[in-house]
Formats: structure tokens, C-alpha cells, sequence
């Protein structure tokens, strides 16, 4: 690791984080939720909120594809998205779900600002997010696809969404 300039797991903890929260919506794949831990820790994203019956670790399964991210991530279990969405709203949080829905905004056209802070929910495999977390949030944020599928893996929709809204902060910042 030293070799490679990375963060110890003790430096990595202590060091500021990027104002971004990942919220769970019951992701019932393990290796799901183990790589969006495995993206929490490689943007240096704040939190992980894993809600309702989104697996926790320990679990040799999230293990499996987080690679000891779930040591450097921290976390928390709610049982309730739609509680954990008003918790960060109250706290500051403009909260964005990630899903296929009317009037969403695209991913595109969808423009941070570089103070803000942000969580982002992803919901079920297959059923995506829940409605009533979907009327809670600020708004609707949607990946512009062009193929014949209609959806991506939520790991893979994770690191898309984690990655262009941190590359947009951070362009907005001035260079040190």
C-alpha cells in the first residue's frame, strides 16, 4: 500500500471525506452491496446507509467484493428508507433517487454544486426504489442509456453516478 501512496485504514478514517451518502434501498445482492462499499471507499464517499433488508457485515459475501472496504467505509443500518431520507434531509442533505421515473433528471444534465451535500438512494434489483422514498427525495436522477437493456447493475450504477457528480464538484474547486 505505501508503495501505491494509499491511506492506511487508520488514515482513511480520519481523513475528510467527500460530502456524499449512499443509501440502500433494499439491495438484496450481497456482492451488490459489498462493491458499493468497495466505490464508497475509492471516492472516499462519507457513509454507506444500508436500509430495511439491504445485507450488513459482518458477511463473507459483502466481504467477497468490498475487499475490506467495510473496515474504512462507515456505515449504518435504518430500518426504514424513507427514514433514513428524512434524517439526512434534516441534516442538510439533498437527497437525489437514482432511478428510471417521470421527471426525472439525467445524469447529463445534472449539475452539483461544489459545497453541497448530497446523498443518493438506489434501490432493489428488481423493483428499484420505493414510491414513497421516490416522493421524499429532492428529485429524480436517471443514467441516459442507448443499448437495448433498460437498466444497469446497481454496483455498475453506483460507481457511474459516485464518479460524475465527484468529477463535477471537484472541477468547480479551485486547483491547490
Amino acid at each position: 500500500m505505501e508503495d501505491l501512496q494509499r491511506d492506511s485504514v487508520e488514515d482513511f478514517k480520519n481523513k475528510q471525506k467527500n460530502p456524499l451518502v449512499l443509501v440502500l434501498d433494499n439491495v438484496r445482492s450481497l456482492h451488490n452491496v459489498g462493491s458499493a462499499f468497495r466505490t464508497a471507499d475509492a471516492f472516499a464517499v462519507e457513509k454507506i446507509y444500508l436500509c430495511g433488508i439491504t445485507g450488513t457485515p459482518p458477511n463473507k459475501e459483502i466481504h467477497k467484493t468490498a475487499l475490506g472496504a467495510t473496515e474504512s467505509v462507515e456505515w449504518i443500518h435504518v430500518p426504514s428508507t424513507l427514514e433514513a431520507v428524512e434524517g439526512l434531509k434534516s441534516s442538510g442533505y439533498q437527497v437525489w433517487a437514482v432511478e428510471q421515473a417521470e421527471g426525472s433528471t439525467s445524469l447529463a444534465d445534472f449539475r452539483p454544486w461544489a459545497e453541497g451535500k448530497y446523498a443518493f438512494v438506489f434501490g432493489n434489483e428488481v423493483f428499484g426504489v420505493e414510491e414513497e422514498v421516490i416522493r421524499a427525495a429532492d428529485g429524480v436522477l436517471e443514467i441516459p442509456q442507448f443499448g437495448t437493456k433498460h437498466s444497469l447493475n446497481i454496483s455498475v450504477t453506483v460507481g457511474v453516478v459516485v464518479w460524475d457528480v465527484l468529477s463535477k464538484t471537484l472541477a468547480q474547486k479551485p486547483q491547490s
